[in-house]
């Protein structure tokens, strides 16, 4: 059973187990009569290839309340974004697959880069962000939703509790984050969340002191989930980073442009698993040891913003306190997961302390080498101002390759 605990930050959905399913769905399905629901689904062509997406797609071919799916198509070719079509067809929903890579979708990008405005690096955050705009363009969405395409453990009433505080229109909310456990084979997942964002934040509040924003991402139970839900009115000012930091970045864009009491979490799952990344100890540019060196500097760029002044001592100081923090928390999890009959690897999760330690000031020097660097990219109203065609050119590129490669 769930507890119902409000850490006073942020409002807590909980899942008290009182409501079912189908009743839920119900109710979204009267309040999408006139607040049409959206969900964006960013998808490599590699993941058409695995176990979990086909269940998705059994999963959302249940769910009468979707006005449109958008599927971001990334590392395809002619021949498999064919075959992606063909793959959601099964979707009765009304849905397109933007074929990302395609001559046309290309030629849309040289104009941002042309612009200077184009997203510094391919990967996630670009796709989520050319889904957003694609939605922006229809202009006829009032809630969209996002998450991703490698969930083994998908049920469609994760996307019912995840898109239901947005869309009640009684609701104030402007933003919802999925939460949820993190265990599958026995064991405690979810490195990253446990054993560097926690103790780091617990770290800066004792490094630099207390900060407002601080206690917020504190507030969340799991701040590193992608599955999310925002009414569309936020989105053309939603500045999207192009790298690992893109779940701490759109709470960050929360941060900045909501009041807190326009955010909320909301529990969608018991438990979740997903596909794993490796620890990569010995490349920095990939697996979780990039990812780790994206959240920090992404931390890093948003207290700086605030005013934080960050110097080496202080990256070493952080260093020092962070790898106390997280090995007293290694110890709570790992009593927590021996009282529910889980496995913890403690010399593996030691490891990956050692590494996020060492990624903390290897994120610290970059973030000092060059205080200025940013990996967002543009809000989509810039684009606009910049280009007001740009918009209405992607729709047709996208309908045109929807037309072409059939």
């Amino acid at each position: 059973m769930a507890d119902f605990h409000q850490n006073g930050n942020i409002a807590t959905i909980h899942n008290l187990r009182t409501r079912s399913s189908e009743d839920m769905a119900r109710e979204l399905a009267s309040f999408a009569t006139s607040r049409k629901i959206s969900l964006v689904l960013p998808s490599l062509f590699s993941e058409l290839e695995g176990d979990a997406l086909p269940n998705i797609l059994a999963e959302l071919a249940e769910v009468p309340y979707l006005h449109r799916i958008v599927i971001g198509l990334d590392r395809a070719s002619e021949e498999q974004y064919r075959h992606a079509r063909q793959f959601f067809s099964v979707l009765p929903q009304n849905h397109v697959v933007i074929w990302n890579d395609s001559p046309r979708m290309i030629a849309i990008h040289k104009r941002l880069e042309d612009l200077g405005l184009g997203p510094i690096e391919p990967g996630k955050g670009k796709n989520v962000w050319g889904c957003l705009g694609f939605l922006i363009a229809c202009a006829d969405s009032s809630v969209v939703a996002i998450h991703d395409c490698d969930i083994v453990t998908y049920t469609k009433d994760m996307l019912h509790r995840m898109v239901y505080p947005v869309a009640n229109p009684n609701f104030s909310y402007q933003l919802s984050k999925g939460y949820y456990a993190r265990v599958g084979n026995n064991k405690i997942n979810g490195r990253v969340s446990r054993m560097l964002v926690s103790p780091l934040l617990i770290s800066l509040k004792k490094t630099i002191g207390d900060r407002d924003y601080l206690d917020y991402l504190r507030a969340f139970r799991y701040p590193l989930s992608g599955e999310m839900a925002m009414r569309t009115g936020i989105l053309p000012d939603l500045r999207i980073p192009s790298d690992w930091g893109l779940e701490i970045g759109v709470l960050s864009e929360a941060w900045r442009n909501l009041a807190p009491k326009s955010v909320c979490q909301v529990e969608i799952a018991d438990n979740y698993d997903h596909k794993h990344q490796d620890l990569s100890p010995e490349d920095k540019t990939q697996g979780l040891s990039r990812m780790s060196i994206d959240i920090c500097k992404a931390l890093y760029r948003k207290l700086a913003a605030d005013g934080t002044v960050f110097n080496e001592e202080i990256f070493r100081t952080l260093k020092a306190t962070y790898y106390r923090s997280a090995l007293d928390l290694l110890d709570s999890y790992y009593d927590d997961a021996k009282a529910n009959g889980l496995y913890v690897d403690r010399h593996q999760e030691e490891n990956s302390v050692e590494l996020f330690a060492e990624n903390i000031i290897e994120a610290g020097q970059m973030f000092l080498d060059n205080p200025s660097a940013t990996p967002f990219i543009p809000t989509w109203n810039r684009v606009h101002s910049a280009d007001p065609d740009l918009m209405a050119d992607m729709l047709k590129a996208v309908a045109e390759d929807l037309k072409e490669f059939v």
